[in-house]
């Protein structure tokens, strides 16, 4: 058996292995899968000193609590989460964006997402796990990924082949900003809607469903009037594309989408928001605002400039 592993004491809610994802597997119907949150990915790597693309654990409203057993070892977490950690008799209040040492019998419990969705805790070393084209992200709807294509459940024992020697300890000074607009750009099907529709979607609130997860996110609202064909042939989709069903309430496509659809495209979510939208808890409400394609590419360079930055201070 191997001698470094945590054994998970609860699972949490939606707990999964994620990296950046799969590529070009659409033809076949694989999405990308892949973390929800980059940016808090990036950096909770970088602070364990893992290389950028190992495997994470992604949780989502409330995480995992987990025993260790092995040497030290280092661990961090991002996004806005509360956890402990517990050595021997002392409780420690676990802070964000910073590392810790683990040791022999420690336990590490995640508590909840504040005002967020989901968390990441990176673990410094070279977890087992299991790929499938280049990836071991997770995606429980397909059942492809590392853990059979399944959340974390109770009693079961997370392997560690190798532990990062340098067990010094890394912080970042950052705080998660909400956004106030969704930037988007006009989908393929946006004639299908009445300038009444079109005038609706970005100029009137829409209230984040309790029926949204890594598939999607169905959004209430003023209903958005098409005046073509509330179904058109099936066709690709893309992450953050925002489809239109015939009840007129967007639904936004995220990492573990389907790879076709037959409802109308009024626009896409750009990729320098993506991260912000998905931590939107049900009840938010969401404003969208229109920018042309060069704009959305020019917010995305900035966006990544940003990112790289950030780890750049780690």
């Amino acid at each position: 058996m191997n001698k470094n592993y945590f054994e998970v004491i609860r699972p949490g809610i939606n707990t999964t292995f994620q990296d950046q994802g799969r590529k070009s597997l659409y033809h076949i119907g694989i999405p990308f899968s892949g973390v929800m949150d980059n940016r808090n990915f990036l950096i909770a790597n970088k602070l364990v000193g893992n290389e950028f693309n190992f495997p994470v654990i992604e949780f989502a409203y409330q995480g995992p609590q987990l025993k260790y057993f092995g040497d030290k070892i280092n661990i961090s977490i991002t996004g806005d989460v509360k956890f402990v950690l517990k050595k021997s008799k002392d409780v420690i209040d676990g802070t964000c964006y910073k590392s810790f040492t683990l040791e022999n019998g420690d336990e590490l419990d995640i508590i909840s997402t504040n005002k967020s969705v989901y968390g990441y805790l990176a673990i410094g070393g070279e977890l087992d796990v299991k790929y499938q084209w280049s990836s071991c992200s997770t995606n429980t709807k397909a059942n492809i990924g590392a853990n059979d294509g399944k959340k974390l459940a109770i009693n079961q024992k997370i392997n560690i082949l190798k532990i990062n020697e340098n067990l010094s300890h890394k912080n970042l000074n950052y705080v998660n900003t909400k956004i106030e607009n969704i930037r988007v750009i006009k989908g393929t099907n946006f004639d299908y809607f009445s300038e009444n529709g079109k005038d609706i979607f970005f100029k009137k609130e829409f209230i984040v469903s309790k029926l949204s997860d890594r598939m999607g996110m169905r959004l209430e609202g003023p209903e958005i009037e098409n005046i073509v064909d509330t179904n058109i042939k099936s066709e690709g989709l893309i992450k953050g594309v925002i489809q239109v069903p015939a009840d007129g309430n967007p639904i936004i496509m995220l990492s573990d989408h389907g790879t076709i659809g037959g409802y109308p495209k009024i626009g896409v979510v750009i990729s320098a928001d993506y991260d912000k939208l998905v931590q939107l808890t049900p009840g938010s409400k969401v404003k969208f605002k229109e920018v042309d394609l060069s704009s959305a590419e020019n917010l995305f360079r900035l966006y990544d400039l940003e990112t790289q930055n950030l780890i750049s201070q780690i």
